[in-house]
C-alpha cells in the first residue's frame, strides 16, 4: 500500500477546474492507498490573509474534499497548522536548503517581481511543502503541473538529507493526473480557468448555484462558426467546453461532438451547463450539511490526531539524525 499526500491551499472557494484536475481523482485513491489529505493553511499566510476569511476558507476546503467523497474512514484529512511537526521540520529542511536554488522557483520570481515588499515566507515555501511531504513517508503526491518545479526540489532535499545524515526520508514521486487536468476560462479560454480571475463569468466555482452555472455557461466565449468540434488551436473556447462536458459525463468527446455539431451553440451550452449542475449539485447539498454541523470539526479533530501520531515520529527521526536535542 502506497502513502499519497496532498495539500491544497483555503485561499477561496474551489474551481470546476480544480474539481475536475485534482479533487475528484481523490476519493479512488484512497481505496487503495494509505491517503493524507492536508488544508495548507500556513502556505496561505504567505501573502496577506483576513483572518475571518482565512478560518471560514479552512473549513470550507474541508467540507468541500468530504463532500466530494473523502472517506475520514479512509483517509487521514487535516490542518496544517494543527500538526506542529510540519513548521518543525521545514525549519530543517531551511537549513538545507540553499538561497540560490529557491531563487530559482518560477512561483517566486512571478509573485515577487516588481513588488515593494515580498514575505520571506514566498522564498521559503517550498522547504514547508517537502516537510508536509516528507513527514509521512510518501510514496506520491499528485500535482498539477505548476507545482512540479517544487516536487523536484522536495526530491532533491530528501537525497540531500539522507545523504548527509541518514536515510529516512522516502523520496516521493510525482504524479500529473492527464485527463482534464487543465480546465480553461470560460471568457478567456487561452488561460486556466483560475478562482483569482477578476472576471466572475471566467471561472465555475464549486459553490456556485445552479442558476449561476448556467449563465455562466451562456455567457461562455465560442466562436463565430457556430458548429461543435475539437479543435484547441482554432476552437479553444468550444473545445474547452467539450472537454467540461466530457469530464463531467463520462461521455467521450466524439460522442457529444456527433449529437451536438450542428445543434447550434446555444442548445450546446445550455447541455453542457447542465452536465455541470449535475456533478456539483450533490456536492453541493452535502457540503452545507458539513457546514452546519458539528460533525466536521469532529473529523478534523480525528484527522490532526492521527496525522500527528504518524508526523511526530518522522521528526522525532529527523531530529536525532541532525543531531537536535538530547538523544
Amino acid at each position: 500500500m502506497a502513502t499519497v499526500f496532498s495539500g491544497i491551499q483555503p485561499s477561496g472557494t474551489l474551481t470546476l477546474g480544480n474539481y475536475i484536475g485534482a479533487l475528484r481523482h481523490f476519493p479512488p485513491l484512497q481505496e487503495e492507498n494509505d491517503c493524507y489529505f492536508c488544508i495548507v493553511d500556513q502556505h496561505a499566510i504567505t501573502v496577506p490573509q483576513k483572518k475571518k476569511e482565512l478560518r471560514h476558507n479552512i473549513k470550507s476546503l474541508a467540507a468541500l474534499y468530504l463532500a466530494s467523497g473523502i472517506d475520514p474512514e479512509k483517509s487521514v484529512l487535516f490542518i496544517q497548522s494543527e500538526v506542529p511537526a510540519h513548521s518543525q521540520l521545514a525549519w530543517m529542511m531551511q537549513a538545507i536548503s540553499y538561497i540560490g536554488e529557491l531563487e530559482r522557483m518560477t512561483q517566486f520570481k512571478d509573485k515577487s517581481t516588481g513588488k515593494d515588499g515580498v514575505s520571506s515566507a514566498l522564498l521559503t515555501y517550498p522547504p514547508l511543502m517537502a516537510a508536509d511531504i516528507l513527514l509521512y513517508g510518501t510514496d506520491i503526491v499528485p500535482v498539477g503541473e505548476d507545482q512540479k518545479q517544487h516536487l523536484e526540489l522536495t526530491r532533491n532535499l530528501a537525497e540531500r538529507f539522507n545523504n548527509k545524515y541518514n536515510n529516512i526520508f522516502t523520496i516521493p514521486e510525482v504524479q500529473i493526473e492527464e485527463n482534464g487536468a487543465r480546465i480553461m476560462s470560460l471568457q478567456q479560454p487561452e488561460k486556466k480557468m483560475s478562482k483569482s480571475d477578476a472576471n466572475q463569468k471566467s471561472f465555475i466555482s464549486m459553490l456556485d448555484e445552479p442558476a449561476v452555472i448556467r449563465k455562466k455557461f451562456k455567457s461562455a466565449v465560442t466562436d463565430s462558426e457556430n458548429e461543435v468540434y475539437y479543435d484547441q488551436l482554432n476552437k479553444p473556447g468550444v473545445s474547452n467546453l467539450l472537454t467540461i462536458f466530457s469530464e463531467c459525463t463520462g461521455r467521450t468527446v466524439d460522442d457529444i461532438v456527433s449529437e451536438y455539431r450542428h445543434a447550434g451553440y446555444g442548445a450546446f451550452k445550455e447541455a453542457a451547463g447542465e452536465a455541470v449542475v449535475s456533478v456539483l449539485e450533490p456536492i453541493q447539498g452535502r457540503y452545507h450539511d458539513l457546514m452546519a454541523s458539528s460533525e466536521l470539526d469532529s473529523i478534523l479533530d480525528n484527522g490532526a490526531e492521527r496525522a500527528n501520531t504518524r508526523a511526530v515520529k518522522m521528526l522525532t527521526k529527523a531530529e536525532r539524525a541532525m543531531g537536535l536535542g538530547r538523544k
